[in-house]
């Protein structure tokens, strides 16, 4: 009976120790930083800058400025968020590529759906496809990069 409860006492203790193990090697993706971002329109084009993306609770979140050339009436900034998983993360380290969503709104509470495709280059980098839909008729189509750093 004692040595049954050393077996299961020392499974627990392993099993633990791979736990912390998963969210220590997940830690290093705490952070994204994605490169600014342009895109054409008609007779213009989009520029999009975000400041880091940290990652809480399966989600990366970050703001974003979209500058409009000509048109800087249509200039705006707000919030994005970008669901990303832990399973994701690890096809990530794996070179897997990976398909999200998420959302963005706007200062003036717009909201934009948000969906994409990373294709890793290495473990913590690569190119990010990222497709935001400005109206039901309008999306732009982002091409960049990503870096994934641990959190500060």
């Amino acid at each position: 009976m004692v040595r049954r409860l050393l077996y299961i006492f020392l499974g627990l203790a392993v099993g633990a120790s791979f736990s912390r193990a998963a969210e220590t090697d997940l830690a290093r993706y705490g952070t994204a930083e994605i490169a600014p971002a342009r895109t054409s329109i008609y007779i213009g084009s989009v520029s999009m800058t975000f400041p880091v993306f940290i990652r809480k609770g399966g989600t990366y979140w970050s703001t974003y400025s979209a500058r409009v050339f000509p048109y800087f009436f249509y200039n705006e900034h707000g919030h994005l968020s970008i669901d990303v998983s832990d399973d994701q993360l690890r096809q990530l380290a794996r070179g897997e590529t990976i398909e999200f969503k998420g959302r963005g709104l706007s200062s003036d509470s717009e909201e934009r759906p948000i969906e994409g495709k990373v294709t890793p280059a290495d473990a913590t980098s690569g190119k990010i496809k990222v497709r935001v839909y400005v109206s039901k008729h309008i999306q732009l189509i982002f091409n960049t990069t990503y870096r994934l750093k641990p959190a500060s």
